[in-house]
């Protein structure tokens, strides 16, 4: 077996004022020339310790790379240890030997400096050429990496460019000294599911080109099973179970991996409720991983019969529409000139129509840029719209004074996409919540608004303890938690969930997911569910309305649109959803499925 990086009992801790947090736990494993290591677990697992502990780029202090070794194995056969290393010997190696994509490209990316600057300056850095040569390999790297007209992107920024073509870019400059390894940080997670197969893809095919071995980061399974050869689990910094793609998804071992693998949304059946990792495990107070006895999937996640869908529709739309959308239009104007004049428009919205019932989740969904994040907020009148009308209980949004409208607001409300943005830092959960009760003078006293938020964190499994802590004690998860308390907070009839789970592992987006079927079940709650995951979609909607450009292409049941979607960028859509099926990596890999 040819080994070109081989981990031994590495260990990773971080020091806070009182306590050592072991980030990563005596791991040893091996990366195979030319084969790709996919690195599973969810967040706070160690998996991103682990490759920044590889790379030496653990900020010291607080955190210290404290034993253990990574040995990388030259073709001659050579080892060199680059934990061992001095600094100045290492920096051969980062960048140019070992090259990393990180999770966030706009982090990544210097905002001052153009797209095509920062690939010239690693290339000059490692090769030694000079500057027109560099120029011309980055302008070929940025060819390789299939963006649009790379003589113009070459002189753009950051921000001038989309998630999926920063992403490129930093692509492009992580194989710009050719590596030998490419380490993978979760470099598809906010992306729709068409750039998503496009940066596998791409990156398959620059293995292939290469010989490059990739160590592939991700909570995603299915991105697992799409890209990797051989798979780690990881789990509270230790490794939980390892082996070849295949085994990991035929014959799983470990109570962890099998939950991770249950809990992601599914295609072919439309469920009441999503697994979660906590139903296969639990955890004793030293520690131990206890697998739990006679755990049934299809006792616990009950698919739904063709029947009851069928009788769920039906008592949904023997009603009246609680909102009617007719003709929405939210043009952006494009302005130039010293004076500003306006050129043009930018049609973000245009023209659609839609209605949803009481009780009922409409899932919006399609790729970033098709106008579902703006639809949202034209419905609210968080961006006014330029034309049409949004019915709401009967009454027009569009025709309310500022004062109505306040006050209709308590009837409808948003969860956003980032939690940790829409919450206040300089705010306790509690006061976040109580803010809410004050502005609309919800009840009379500062006891029953206090009990009242206690009631709100119960609801959405937190504890009134959380009362007193802030946004940043709280992962992620946690925080979307929250957000959804906040939401209940008024009562409201109506709820826009805007890219709400998109950013959270599948095993908490699963307890996210089932924690909003529970309130809507219980409150009668009506959802718009805005998202580019058609999987997670499907398990939450009745109805499903796909947007491109600014219009509805397609509407249909949720089930009729998975099974025979009419239009061609609806079935671009479903296609391009990673799938994780044996029978798809037995294809991927060879083997007869």
């Amino acid at each position: 077996m040819d080994v070109i990086l081989e981990v031994k009992n590495l260990t990773t801790e971080f020091r806070a004022e009182r306590q050592v947090v072991t980030a990563v736990n005596n791991i040893s494993f091996s990366l195979r020339r030319g084969k790709t290591l996919g690195i599973v677990g969810e967040s706070g697992s160690g998996k991103s310790v682990t490759s920044l502990s590889i790379m030496r780029l653990i900020p010291d202090p607080p955190g210290k790379i404290v034993g253990g070794q990574a040995l990388f194995t030259e073709k001659g056969g050579e080892q060199t240890d680059l934990l061992a290393l001095p600094e100045y010997q290492m920096r051969n190696y980062r960048g140019n030997r070992i090259s990393m994509i990180f999770q966030e490209p706009m982090t990544s990316l210097n905002p001052v400096f153009r797209c095509g600057d920062q690939i010239i300056e690693a290339i000059m850095l490692h090769q030694k050429c000079n500057k027109d040569e560099a120029w011309q390999k980055t302008l070929q790297l940025l060819k390789e990496v299939q963006l649009p007209r790379p003589e113009t992107m070459i002189y753009q920024y950051p921000h001038q460019l989309s998630g999926g073509q920063k992403q490129r870019v930093m692509i492009a400059m992580a194989m710009s000294c050719n590596p030998d390894i490419l380490i993978a940080d979760e470099p598809t997670t906010a992306l729709d599911v068409t750039v998503q197969a496009t940066i596998l893809d791409l990156m398959r095919d620059l293995q292939s080109k290469r010989d490059m071995s990739i160590m592939f980061i991700t909570h995603d399974l299915g991105v697992v099973a799409e890209i990797a050869d051989e798979v780690i689990v990881m789990y509270k910094g230790a490794i939980v179970e390892a082996g070849s793609v295949l085994q990991i998804f035929e014959n799983p071992q470990h109570p962890y991996t099998k939950g991770l693998l249950a809990c992601r949304p599914r295609l072919d059946k439309k469920l009441k409720i999503l697994p979660t990792v906590r139903d296969f495990m639990e955890e004793t107070s030293d520690g131990a991983i206890i697998e739990r006895e006679n755990v049934s999937i299809d006792e616990k996640s009950i698919a739904f019969t063709s029947e009851e869908i069928i009788a769920r529709n039906e008592k949904l739309f023997a009603k009246e529409p609680l909102l009617n959308v007719k003709n929405l239009e939210v043009h952006f104007p494009v302005k130039t000139g010293v004076f500003g004049a306006t050129k043009g428009y930018v049609k973000a919205v245009d023209g659609i129509s839609f209605s949803v019932m009481p009780g009922e989740t409409l899932g919006l969904v399609g790729e970033s840029g098709c106008g579902k994040t703006t639809t949202g907020r034209a419905i609210l009148r968080l961006i006014e719209p330029t034309g049409g009308s949004v019915i709401f209980d009967g009454k027009n949004i569009r025709d309310l004074s500022r004062g109505n409208l306040k006050n209709l607001r308590k009837d409808f409300q948003i969860i956003f996409q980032d939690p940790y943005s829409s919450l206040n830092p300089r705010l306790s959960v509690g006061g976040a919540i109580m803010e809410v009760l004050n502005v609309h003078n919800i009840m009379t006293s500062e006891k029953e608004r206090r009990d009242y938020v206690s009631y709100l964190l119960e609801k959405v499994n937190l504890s009134p303890h959380h009362f007193y802590n802030y946004p940043h004690e709280f992962s992620g998860g946690q925080r979307q938690r929250i957000c959804i308390a906040r939401a209940l907070a008024l009562k409201p009839k109506f709820l826009i969930c805007d890219e709400s789970v998109s950013a959270l592992d599948v095993s908490v987006q699963a307890q996210a997911l089932n924690l909003l079927v529970s309130l809507r079940n219980e409150f009668n709650l009506t959802y718009i569910f805005i998202s580019h995951d058609l999987s997670v979609v499907k398990f939450i909607s009745d109805r499903i309305a796909v947007m491109s450009k600014g219009k509805i292409v397609e509407t249909g049941y949720a089930n009729d649109i998975y099974e025979n979607p009419k239009e061609e960028y609806t079935r671009n859509l479903i296609e391009a959803i990673p799938k994780g099926s044996i029978d798809e990596i037995k294809l991927r890999k060879g083997f007869a499925a």
